[in-house]
């Protein structure tokens, strides 16, 4: 048949399924290869990629230290707060912005304008920025059930201070992110810092817990335990506030010393500020914020008087019975005059205290030689720090000259040509209070730190004591200083009334000041009260920053339980006894 088709016999494999079944197989041989290197050679990565999707690390809390007084009483502590944050990306991502009735109750809550919360999530790159700081749990749980896409809360803390405005300088702040920046709180800040714990978990794909793979324990805080009493210094402070308005001054300070461990009870300063709130702290009243017992030096006029006297005393020139002719009642050194109000002519010693002779405690101050008197300031610690270490402590000013004038020397024993700050002023008052022995000052508790000396004998007890007893008489009822008094108690003490340097000399305004020791026959206390620029009709130290000073030791010799000294009763007892038979 010679139209039929011939039948051709079919190629058995091609060469196109040789290549198909060629690349079929080298994929399956690859995958076989990459299977068992990133699962037996190499199975890290895959592990890594497992663990970041269901393994989470947690950092548990870690709060500030607290500041106690030596009582336990607490003066700053940290509470828990919340902030509130926002994902920018994810507001973006999943239209938060859309939501304006929320974002007009969140702006309401934080106290923001609405307009500025949306601002600061304009940019969809950005994953993380704070909207509000330290907000209240209150405030926190109003947030969450607002529900905005993108917005979160973590959990800090903030620092809160019980005792207010009355130990705010000494205690200092914190900033928002509960750092130490003032004070004691900026000084011991790594102290009071504790490292959190970490907490490795593990999460299922709903997110749930279902391992703790690893916890690490955290560091805790420190505790500070400070020297202050806040009985007394709540006690101090009250007194310095109302002295600052009754007396109409620029500022007030005031410390108080226990004698025998050189431990600082109270150290208070008016004007204060709230550091709980300190939105009404602006550069013009940053002032409020400076601790000044410790930074503010200033002349301390007559209150040096003792120390005059004493080097006398050391060098051998006098005995404390002795007696100064002071007639004429003035002289005239290196051409300028040195005068006393009036010519007191034959005083003693103690006299020469009592009546802040200026003719006195120069004759004396001379007939020293001036490395010996310049010695015994120094001894008593009026040139350098207290001990404290507290930031921004200033060692005054003295002038260390390799030659002094006579009228230099005169000068320097009336409190003038020496600047010093009321710590130092309490450290050489309770230097004297402590038979000679001059130790640092404690602002902590039970701490005796490197860079504090050990206490030292600076002048014999014998000569310490004398001037003590000597200084008892500036407060006795015929005295100027009588408003310095506590009844039932003997007060040693001094007062100081110097004008404040100004360019060229001196000008109108006044610093008082007031240093005693209390009570004599055992001295327990040492209190110093600064009254900076009164500005009423009274400018003597002994019309402000004595009563003062009877207001704040007497308070602390009651609160601390210190048993009374004096002897001596009133006329009105004294009467009732003799009626009664003097029973």
């Amino acid at each position: 048949m010679a139209g039929a088709k011939q039948l051709v016999k079919p190629m058995q494999f091609p060469w196109r399924f040789w290549v198909v079944l060629s690349a079929v197989s080298l994929v399956f041989v690859t995958l076989a290869v990459r299977a068992a290197y990133i699962q037996v050679i190499a199975p890290d990565l895959l592990v890594q990629e497992g663990d970041s999707r269901t393994m989470r690390t947690r950092n548990m809390p870690s709060y500030r230290g607290l500041i106690k007084d030596r009582n336990g009483v607490e003066l700053a502590v940290s509470v828990p707060v919340r902030a509130v944050w926002a994902d920018p990306k994810v507001i973006h991502d999943q239209g938060g912005l859309q939501y304006h009735r929320r974002w007009l109750a969140l702006a309401d809550v934080l106290g923001r304008e609405t307009t500025d919360l949306m601002e600061r999530v304009q940019d969809p790159n950005r994953r993380f920025v704070y909207l509000q700081r330290q907000v209240s749990p209150t405030m926190a749980n109003y947030v969450e059930q607002l529900d905005i896409p993108g917005i979160h809360l973590r959990s800090e803390s903030r620092r809160y201070y019980p005792t207010g405005e009355v130990s705010a300088q000494l205690i200092g702040i914190t900033d928002v992110d509960d750092k130490g920046i003032e004070g004691l709180e900026s000084l011991y800040n790594e102290w009071l810092t504790g490292t959190p714990g970490v907490r490795k978990i593990r999460r299922d794909g709903k997110g749930r817990q279902v391992e703790i793979l690893e916890v690490k324990e955290g560091e805790q805080a420190g505790v500070l335990t400070l020297t202050i009493d806040q009985r007394v210094q709540a006690l101090a402070y009250k007194a310095v506030k109302e002295a600052t308005a009754y007396y109409k001054a620029d500022s007030v300070s005031a410390i108080v010393v226990d004698v025998e461990s050189g431990d600082i009870l109270a150290m208070a300063n008016s004007p204060s500020f709230n550091p709980n709130d300190r939105r009404n702290i602006t550069a013009k009243s940053a002032h409020r914020m400076r601790n000044r017992v410790i930074t503010d030096a200033f002349e301390p006029g007559s209150s040096m008087k003792p120390i005059a006297i004493l080097a006398a005393l050391e060098f051998g020139n006098v005995e404390p019975n002795d007696t100064i002719d002071t007639s004429p009642g003035w002289m005239r050194v290196n051409g300028s005059l040195v005068q006393d109000p009036r010519n007191y002519g034959e005083l003693t010693l103690e006299q020469v205290i009592q009546k802040s002779s200026n003719m006195g405690t120069s004759r004396l101050a001379l007939g020293v030689p001036k490395d010996f008197l310049l010695d015994i300031y120094h001894n008593m610690g009026l040139m350098d720090d207290t001990g404290t270490n507290l930031t921004g402590e200033s060692a005054g000013i003295f002038n260390e000259r390799s030659r002094w004038s006579k009228l230099e020397l005169a000068t320097l024993s009336f409190g003038y040509g020496i600047s010093v700050t009321p710590a130092q002023i309490a450290r050489m008052y309770t230097t004297l209070a402590s038979g000679g022995i001059k130790k640092p000052l404690n602002i902590v508790k039970n701490q005796q730190d490197d860079w504090q000396s050990e206490p030292e004998r600076v002048v014999s007890e014998k000569n310490a004591n004398a001037i003590v007893e000597m200084m008892e008489s500036v407060t006795q009822e015929d005295a100027s200083a009588r408003a310095a008094g506590i009844p039932g108690y003997r007060v040693a003490g001094k007062t100081g009334t110097s004008r404040k340097a100004i360019a060229g000399g001196y000008g109108e305004e006044y610093v008082n000041i007031f240093a005693g020791i209390a009570p004599v026959s055992d001295p327990k206390l040492v209190t110093v009260v600064l009254i900076n620029e009164p500005g009423g009709d009274l400018y003597h130290a002994s019309e402000t920053a004595a009563p003062v000073f009877s207001e704040i030791m007497g308070g602390a010799l009651q609160l601390l339980n210190i048993a009374p000294d004096d002897r001596r009763v009133s006329s009105t007892y004294a009467k009732q006894g003799a009626q009664n038979g003097g029973e």
